[in-house]
């Protein structure tokens, strides 16, 4: 049982549009299921200044066909052998390393998250802790509330309610969402959806996300199976429109860049794509709700792994680096949550969920601190973030520590309020939009586009615009809750961050340098102490001891909270 970071998490059972980039396709063969040297898909680091030609060679020696490059990160990908290409073809001096792109192998059919949709558990016992409220809307010192946003504990607490009176978000600020896509149909997303921006990286694999809906195994853009990508999505800027909900940051552009599977798996290949494509295009600020897979730490010499094992997570080591560092470079913000393993990141426990694919394959792995990374949030640039319940409290789930935290969000606690009646109640979740399509697979939408008994009480809700009748353009919408929540109230208020201290540059571009952004987003975060006594137990919530965490620093920055809650209205009201 898996219950860390599987950040895009499927509802149920699901199933994702490979579209151009700067990679440049090199043979026919690029979009085959078989070609000469196998059908394992790497990528391939090529060292700086390398001779092209001599890593072409050392390539096809090692019995591997290039399918595409990616001249801005110096990768090639190649299909090759399954076992043995890694090790051969690093020993040329024009390559730096090797790593597997997409997998090979099966994978049972997707499941719950076993965080994010912890809930459902109640549920499954006939409890039922359905969200209750009137979905009408408010007025909120003058601007207008979406009928449901009352539910929407994090605007609050990280003020954007009161923030979007001053700056509720540009349209020339374009936020990337990389993710399992964003489903454009919701009224909520759609009028925020950038459609000729927006790309999908992640073609299915039907080894592992199930049979594939559309032609050439390829969603479209403005789809989302998982819903995981629209959850996020959502609250980082659904349109504030008299519909369903509001976002963080209302009024700036939505760009999906797809870089997860239906299933719940992120792969380094896809992510490195979308990155490289958020630097050309001019991304503002990307949000990161994942790990690359298929290991939790990569880690430079684990004895406990194999000379290949090792060489590969060294290899996924610079390659995200490359990436990052090129986003950075490019203007763009990047956002990670932390995840959901209940540890400090500067003391990891033993790794036991890696590597997570093929499944069945994790062993235990002593992490060294020193030398291993979660990759993304523990790459360079990326703004880490916590998760925090509705009373303000860590979450028991919410990794934490002084190494790598800036600020904390609202990220959701089902076990929050222990001792009131509103423990283990919905209301303590993220609630945001969702594809219609995921919840009908999970069962808490019929065909005819109703909420089932399962689906109200696990949490989902139906808004549709003034005069619509016909359900499919309806907003639908769920509750989760993870450090993947808490990293899209930060990415929202990033946004904002950027509209109100933007300026425009050459060719009518629009931005803010991604550390004029964190200076101004840790800055203006609301410092948070540490709680008395420092050691969080979580055994009231029916954790054992491995969840009770230690909260060390002071109150301008510690391990929960970092520079503190990140606050949108004073984010664009203090500078």
């Amino acid at each position: 049982m898996r219950d860390v970071r599987r950040s895009l998490c499927a509802a149920a059972a699901a199933t994702a549009l490979l579209a151009a980039t700067l990679a440049v396709p090199v043979t026919a063969g690029a979009g085959t299921t078989s070609v000469a040297g196998g059908n394992t898909e790497y990528l391939v680091l090529l060292e700086a200044g390398a001779n092209h030609a001599q890593a072409l060679a050392a390539v096809k020696a090692a019995g591997g066909q290039v399918v595409k490059e990616n001249a801005n990160l110096g990768t090639m990908t190649v299909r090759a052998a399954a076992s043995g290409f890694v090790g051969q073809v690093s020993a040329s001096s024009a390559i730096q390393g090797a790593a597997r792109s997409r997998p090979i192998g099966k994978l049972p059919q997707a499941r719950p998250n076993l965080v994010e949709q912890e809930h459902l558990g109640a549920v499954a016992k006939g409890r039922s802790s359905a969200a209750k409220g009137k979905a009408s809307a408010k007025k909120n010192n003058g601007r207008q509330l979406d009928p449901l946003d009352t539910q929407l504990w994090g605007l609050k607490m990280v003020r954007s309610d009161l923030a979007r009176k001053v700056q509720p978000g540009k349209k020339a600020v374009k936020v990337g969402v990389l993710d399992s896509g964003i489903d454009a149909r919701n009224p909520d997303i759609a009028p925020n959806f950038d459609w000729k921006l927006s790309r999908n990286f992640a073609p299915d694999l039907p080894e592992i996300d199930g049979v594939c809906e559309f032609r050439g195994c390829v969603d479209p853009v403005g789809w989302d199976d998982s819903g995981h990508g629209t959850h996020v999505a959502g609250t980082i800027g659904a349109a504030a429109n008299g519909t369903g909900v509001s976002g963080v940051a209302p009024g700036v552009t939505l760009v999906e860049i797809r870089g997860g599977q239906d299933s719940g798996f992120v792969f380094l290949g896809p992510v490195t794509e979308a990155l490289t494509y958020a630097g050309d295009v001019g991304l503002d600020v990307v949000n990161m709700s994942f790990y690359v897979d298929p290991w939790l730490y990569n880690c430079v010499s684990n004895p406990a792994d194999s000379p290949e094992a090792q060489a590969e997570q060294r290899a996924i080591i610079q390659i995200m680096r490359r990436a990052l560092n090129y986003a950075h470079n490019k203007g763009v913000t990047l956002v990670g949550s932390l995840g959901n393993n209940h540890e400090d990141l500067g003391k990891p426990r033993t790794d036991i969920s890696s590597p997570d694919f093929p499944v069945g394959t994790a062993y235990p792995r002593p992490i060294d601190n020193a030398t291993c990374v979660d990759l993304p949030v523990e790459g360079p640039h990326v703004i880490g973030v916590s998760a925090l319940g509705p009373s303000g409290k860590k979450a028991d789930y919410s990794n934490y520590g002084l190494e790598q935290i800036e600020v904390s969000a609202p990220g959701g606690w089902f076990r929050d309020f222990f001792g009131t009646p509103a423990h283990r109640t919905n209301a303590n979740l993220i609630l945001s939009t969702y594809p219609l399509n995921a919840l009908q697979v999970a069962g808490f939408v019929d065909a005819a586009g109703n909420i089932t008994a399962t689906g109200l009480a696990a949490g989902a809700q139906k808004q549709c615009p003034r005069g619509v009748t016909d359900f499919t353009r309806c907003g639908y919408y769920y509750v989760l809750q993870g450090t993947s929540m808490a990293s899209p109230h930060t990415t929202g208020v990033a946004a904002l961050i950027v509209s109100e201290y933007g300026k425009k540059g050459r060719h009518n571009s629009f931005g803010l340098a991604p550390d004029r952004v964190a200076k101004i987003l840790l800055g203006t975060a609301a410092e948070r102490p540490c709680p008395t006594p420092p050691l969080q137990t979580y055994t009231n919530e029916g954790r054992p001891d491995e969840f009770n965490a230690l909260c060390e620093g002071t109150r301008s920055f510690n391990g929960f909270y970092g520079n503190g809650i990140v606050d949108a209205y004073a984010a664009v009201t203090r500078y």
